[in-house]
C-alpha cells in the first residue's frame, strides 16, 4: 500500500514539476495578483512597466517596448455574469469600439475572431482584432474577458502586425493562460 502511495506521489510531482518547466521552457513566467485575483504567464525578457491611472498591471518586451500585455480592471452592474454583458462577438465589438479604438482616436479595430471557453467554472472570451493606427501602421490584439466578483477583468495583449508572426504562439499561450479567480 505504502508503495501505491508513494508512487502515485511521484507521479503527481513529475507532472507538476513536467507542467511548470514546460511554460519555462516555451519562454514564459509567472504573475500572479493574489489581492485582485487573476494570473497569466507573459513571455521571458518581458518587464514589468507603471501606468499611471491606466491598466492593473502592464508587460513589454524589454526590446521592442511597443509589444505589450495588460490587464484592465472595471466594474460590472452587480449580479451580471459575462454571458449576460453579451456574446463573444457582441462583447468584442463594443471592446473593439469603446476600448481598442474609440471615435477620434485615429485606429481602426477589426473583430477577426471572437470565441468562448470554460476553465474551473469561470466563462471566457477570447477575442481577436487587427488594428490600423495612423501613418499605415498595423498591429495584432488578443484579449481574454472574464467577469469575477463583480468585475470585468480584459487581458489583452498589443503586438505590431510585423511581429506577429514570430510572437504569435507565445503570446497566444499567454492568452490562453490567463484566469481569474
Amino acid at each position: 500500500m505504502w508503495k501505491r502511495i508513494v508512487l502515485i506521489l511521484l507521479l503527481v510531482f513529475s507532472f507538476s514539476l513536467s507542467h511548470s518547466s514546460a511554460a519555462a521552457a516555451a519562454g514564459l513566467k509567472s504573475y500572479v495578483d493574489t489581492t485582485d485575483g487573476y494570473e497569466f504567464l507573459y513571455p521571458n525578457g518581458w518587464v514589468q512597466v507603471k501606468v499611471a491611472n491606466g491598466p492593473d498591471v502592464v508587460f513589454h518586451d524589454i526590446i521592442g517596448v511597443t509589444e505589450n500585455i495588460s490587464v484592465v480592471i472595471s466594474p460590472v452592474p452587480e449580479g451580471k455574469t459575462l454571458k449576460e454583458l453579451g456574446t463573444p462577438g457582441e462583447v468584442g465589438y463594443k471592446l473593439g469600439k469603446n476600448a481598442l479604438a474609440p471615435e477620434g482616436s485615429g485606429r481602426t479595430a477589426e473583430l477577426v475572431n471572437a470565441a468562448e471557453r470554460e476553465s474551473n467554472g469561470k466563462t471566457y472570451y477570447l477575442l481577436e482584432y487587427t488594428i490600423s493606427l495612423p501613418k499605415n501602421q498595423q498591429r495584432h490584439n488578443l484579449a481574454s474577458v472574464a467577469v469575477s466578483r463583480g468585475k470585468l477583468f480584459t487581458f489583452n495583449a498589443s503586438i505590431p502586425e510585423r511581429r506577429w508572426g514570430r510572437v504569435k504562439r507565445l503570446i497566444e499561450e499567454s492568452l490562453e493562460s490567463f484566469s481569474v479567480y
